[in-house]
């Protein structure tokens, strides 16, 4: 190994490192204030079920190390999970206010402090997840309909093959 491979490679292994460790503490923190954030059951079980699934995926791309799926479902899972966390305390933290407002109020203020923080943090998540979306290989836009046609171009190529050998044989 020449010392530009040996460079080359300990850089790729650093990249691969560093958005490894970035990955960990994205699901990490997200993952503490979505417990934090249920401390209380004035959320429904669906967000606790969308959080959760949403840092299952994390978990998946983070023990795939190269897979471009896994990091664009988990950027998909956390987009998805800001629309539905809006929805919820829309719907939500009125009434979870009025509930404990006598019992534990301080509580459901740290609970909804949280959940907010989660949901404020989402962004910045999904810029980090996207970036390493990119290292990994991944398009900068991202366009199922090309990636159908070039499936579609490679089974035609394959079965143009195949009829070409069968006319040799």
């Amino acid at each position: 190994m020449s010392r530009g491979q040996i460079c080359t490679f300990t850089h790729e292994l650093h990249c691969v490192c560093v958005c490894v460790f970035f990955l960990q503490a994205i699901v990490l923190v997200h993952w503490l204030l979505t417990v934090w954030a249920c401390l209380i059951t004035w959320l429904p079980t669906s967000y606790v079920l969308g959080n959760m699934s949403a840092l299952a995926v994390g978990v998946w791309a983070i023990a795939q190390r190269d897979s471009i799926d896994a990091v664009l479902m988990f950027l998909i899972g956390l987009a998805v999970t800001i629309l539905t966390d809006i929805v919820h305390f829309g719907l939500y933290y009125a009434a979870g206010e009025i509930q404990y407002k006598s019992v534990a109020l301080d509580l459901f203020r740290f609970s909804g402090g949280m959940a907010i923080l989660s949901l404020l943090l989402k962004p910045v998540s999904c810029f980090f997840v996207y970036q390493m979306y990119r290292e990994r290989g991944g398009e900068y836009n991202v366009n199922f309909g090309k990636q159908r046609e070039r499936i579609m171009k490679t089974d035609s190529l394959t079965d143009l093959c195949s009829l070409k050998n069968r006319a040799w044989a």
